[in-house]
Order: C-alpha cells, then sequence, then structure tokens
C-alpha cells in the first residue's frame, strides 16, 4: 500500500495533481483545500500522505485510486469522515473545500448548517456526521497551520492540553479558544504544561 509520495508537482488539475516521481508518474486525487494549497507548488518537490482506495464503476470494475493529503493528520480526519454512513471516498473529497481544522471544529459544536453548506452534504447527512464524529474529533479541531515548525508533534502537545483544560474545568469553546489565542505567537511549546502555563500568563 502506497502511503506517501514525494516527488515533484508536474500538475494540477481541478480534482488532482500529478506527482512525478520517477520513473513513474501518479494521478493523487484531492480536495479543494489541498488543491488551493498547492497552487503555488508546481514544479516544486512536494510530499502527499496518500490513502489506497478501491473504487467500483458502473460496469462493476474496481478501479484502483490514490488520495492524497499534505499532513498524516489530514489524513486521518479523512479517514473519520469517510466511516459515517452515506459518505464515503467522493462525497468526502468533494465537500472538503474548508480546512480539517473548520470542518472538526463545526462537527464539535453541532454547527450543522455549516456542515450542510459542504458540497454534496446537506441537512440530513450534517445531522448524521455531528451525531457519530462529534466526540471523536477534538484534536482535529485543534490542528494548527501546515507551516508550523514540527507540525505532527505539536498536535499531540495541542491535543493534551485540550484535554486538560477539561480537566480544570473550561468547556469545550473556551479550551479551543484559550488554546487559539497562545498559539497566535508562534512559539514552540515542548509540552502541555509548558502551553497551559503560557495560556493562563496571557490570561492576566
Amino acid at each position: 500500500m502506497i502511503s506517501k509520495i514525494t516527488g515533484l508537482l508536474a500538475a494540477l488539475h481541478e480534482d488532482r495533481a500529478v506527482i512525478a516521481a520517477l520513473p513513474f508518474e501518479y494521478e493523487v486525487l484531492i480536495p479543494e483545500y489541498t488543491r488551493r494549497q498547492l497552487q503555488q507548488e508546481i514544479g516544486k518537490t512536494v510530499v502527499l500522505h496518500t490513502i489506497y482506495s478501491l473504487d467500483g464503476n458502473p460496469q462493476g470494475k474496481m478501479i484502483p485510486k490514490l488520495i492524497g493529503f499534505l499532513t498524516e493528520a489530514e489524513r486521518e480526519f479523512f479517514e473519520l469522515f469517510c466511516s459515517v454512513d452515506g459518505v464515503g471516498t467522493k462525497k468526502a473529497l468533494r465537500a472538503m473545500v474548508r480546512p480539517v481544522k473548520e470542518i472538526a471544529a463545526a462537527i464539535e459544536e453541532k454547527e450543522e448548517k455549516f456542515l450542510a453548506s459542504l458540497p454534496g452534504i446537506g441537512a440530513a447527512m450534517s445531522e448524521r456526521i455531528v451525531a457519530k464524529l462529534r466526540r471523536k474529533v477534538s484534536k482535529f479541531a485543534l490542528l494548527v497551520a501546515r507551516d508550523f515548525p514540527d507540525n505532527e508533534q505539536h498536535v499531540d502537545v495541542v491535543s493534551e492540553t485540550y484535554e486538560a483544560l477539561l480537566a480544570l474545568g473550561h468547556n469545550e469553546t473556551d479550551a479551543r479558544h484559550l488554546i487559539d489565542a497562545v498559539l497566535k505567537s508562534k512559539t514552540k511549546f515542548k509540552d502541555s504544561a509548558e502551553m497551559i502555563q503560557a495560556i493562563y500568563q496571557n490570561c492576566r
């Protein structure tokens, strides 16, 4: 199974990227949000974290496809999103026009109108998404920008801080707002204790 591709971004189309990893070129399906982030990267080396998928067509044939994301966390969220009955890879790809952080926050805060506005989702599906995923998306609602230093490790510190703030009596919305505020400084925190200290200093 292909889980990551590193190569030259040879072309970028409406719903896919062409990655030249010689001697091969790979067509990788991407959501709209990822496509926008890659627009300035044509001709440069990029890394896509991928999912290998088999899709059926009207003739009953199974067609192999690669789906790509800029971070492991975005790939993980996509797989979780696809686990909702009636979503699937095609609908999830179409729906992801906003950053994962925004979609996850909307799920957590039960903002069904926002979710229903995503392409291909609608009111009934948005209710189903919230019902299944609301308690599973906290760490994705706290994702930082992909250009943050050591982003993948930093997500774990942020998630631990979020859980600690809940244990200290903050509600989900307050905890997220407190973390967002301290992350604006672009400071790199070695652990959750250091981040919590900065949060409370920031509140003074």
